[in-house]
């Protein structure tokens, strides 16, 4: 009886098992069954993505290829660098305008320093003439020396210092010259004046002879101050810089 009853605790005992492993069987054959399903539709999904965006599988575009202008550098005092004023203006503003407007491909760089004296502008002349493409310097320096009462062999020296390095750049250049009123003497009025020009005519340069012509003492084209040009006298000194430089452009 009792090897009756082992046989049929055994019997039972591997009849669960036996269920037990049918039932992992199946269980197991749905989970693979369901992976294939999943990666079925992935892949389908993926094809399709890959369908619809096709623009990421062009190459990218590049950006086109800006043409560099040569460059006019305008090496001044706050009569350049538009003191009291906006940026657009101030003359080289203005110029760049100007430029545009009548067919001149030119970038125009404003390196005005407000109180700048010539000594300043030649400290800092061989980073400014070290612009990519520069061609043209509008020199525009020496009325801080004036109003310093520099001595004028100083401030021609600095300024045939600071043509000889643009000249050696390969530069065209405008030199702008300014007059001295009777109050600073009749001998430092009289050699300050002179030498713009003749520093122009031993250099060989083009001059601009005053560049505050029809502005300077007229309180309308000026600013409370008296000395710099307003927005309107702006105006008026563009004009006089753009038609001396005219002869140094090319088109």
């Amino acid at each position: 009886m009792r090897n009756g009853k082992l046989f049929l605790l055994g019997a039972r005992y591997i009849s669960n098992l036996t269920f037990l492993f049918m039932h992992l069987v199946i269980r197991s054959s749905l989970i693979f069954c369901s992976f294939i399903l999943v990666g079925s539709a992935l892949s389908c999904g993926g094809a399709k993505t890959g369908g619809n965006n096709s623009a990421l599988d062009k190459p990218l575009a590049t950006p086109p290829v800006t043409k560099k202008r040569p460059k006019i550098v305008a090496l001044g005092d706050s009569l350049t660098a538009g003191f009291g004023l906006t940026e657009k203006e101030s003359f080289p503003y203005l110029l760049q305008q100007r430029l545009n407007a009548d067919g001149y491909d030119y970038e125009v760089v404003n390196a005005g320093v407000s109180g700048d004296t010539s000594l300043g502008g030649l400290e800092r002349s061989d980073w400014v003439l070290e612009q990519d493409d520069a061609k043209v310097l509008i020199l525009e320096l020496g009325a801080n020396d004036l109003l310093r009462g520099i001595p004028v062999e100083k401030m021609k020296a600095n300024l045939d210092a600071i043509i000889h390095k643009a000249k050696a750049k390969n530069l065209k250049i405008l030199l702008c010259g300014m007059l001295a009123p009777p109050t600073m003497g009749q001998k430092y009025q009289k050699d300050f004046t002179n030498a713009f020009p003749d520093l122009a005519s031993e250099n060989k340069v083009e001059f601009l002879p005053f560049l505050l012509d029809n502005i300077a003492m007229n309180k309308d084209l000026n600013q409370a101050d008296g000395i710099h040009p307003n927005a309107e006298g702006e105006k008026i000194m563009t004009e006089n810089v753009y038609k001396a430089l005219q002869p140094l452009l090319q088109k």
